[in-house]
Order: C-alpha cells, then structure tokens, then sequence
C-alpha cells in the first residue's frame, strides 16, 4: 500500500496553511525533485491550497473558457483540459520515487488509487476506479479527486486535487 511502508525510507508530510502561488510550487516541487534524485532530501507528499487558478493540460483549448480572463492559467505539463483550483480545495502533490518502487508507473498509480480509496472509507466515503476513467471516484455526478502525472526521469510529480473542494470537504 502507498505511500509508506517498512521497505521505503521516511516521507515527509509538508502541510502549508496559506494559499501558494502555483508559480511558487511549481519551482518549489522542481527544486525538491532534483535535491530527492540527488539523495540529498526525502520525499515528500505536500497538501496545499492555491488561489483561484486554472491549470491547462495539453488538451486544454482556450475556447472552452467561457471567461478566459476571470483567472489566471498556467500551462500543466499533463494531460487533460482544463482544472480549476482555488481557496477550499486541497491539493495534494506527491513526490515519490517510482524507481524505489519497481519502477512500473501504472502499478505505482494503481497503489496510489487504492491508498486514496482507503483512506476515503475512514471517513466512511466510498471512492471506486472506474474503467476508461482516469481518478477515484464517489457515488455523485462529480469527480472529487483527479490525478496528474509529470514524469521527470524516474520521479514523477503526481498531482491529487478535490475537483469540487468545498464540497467535498464536508467529509473530511
């Protein structure tokens, strides 16, 4: 199970109470990438919240946003459309070494999936995969957790947001 057991050296929880520019995370994250390949930090699991933002994946299309100019966008080195992120929802990123852990991405995933599928049902919320779709998904019409990857060598940056965060805080 993910993140952490007897085989894998200590990872570093990191919780910031204030809103974190996307810019300043992202270079944070890039720093801390490269001190964790070179052996000199530990891996981390950082749960953050931005100000309203929208990030662009590769199939993001400027046409979809019907006020493109309401918040700021940052294009993501991932993926997918269009994710808002904003003040009530958290974002967690995840800055483990894949390589440590067989180095099969879809298995590190899948773990990843099941260890947020725990952790959903103690606090009695049931998530589930959902074949074709991408994420953990509960029984609503929305997707509370969506997941990114940016695979740098062998470290990716996985990128877990509550998709309608305030909502779903109510459970936790």
């Amino acid at each position: 199970m993910m993140p952490q057991d007897e085989t894998f050296p200590e990872v570093e929880w990191k919780t910031s109470t204030e809103l974190v520019p996307y810019t300043d995370a992202v270079a944070w994250m890039e720093e801390r990438v490269t001190q964790i390949l070179a052996g000199n930090a530990p891996e981390v699991i950082w749960l953050l919240e931005h100000p309203p933002l929208y990030t662009a994946g590769t199939s993001a299309d400027a046409k979809d946003l019907t006020e493109p100019n309401r918040f700021p966008v940052f294009q993501a080195q991932r993926g997918g459309q269009y994710t808002y992120h904003g003040p009530g929802q958290r974002v967690i990123y995840i800055m483990l070494d894949v390589g440590k852990r067989g180095r099969d991405v879809r298995k590190f995933v899948k773990d990843l999936e099941n260890w947020v599928i725990a952790t959903l049902d103690e606090f009695n919320v049931k998530g589930e995969v959902r074949d074709g779709r991408v994420g953990v998904w509960v029984q609503r019409p929305d997707k509370p957790l969506s997941v990114a990857i940016l695979q740098k060598i062998k470290l990716p940056q996985l990128e877990f947001a509550y998709v309608n965060g305030s909502a779903f805080m109510e459970f936790l």
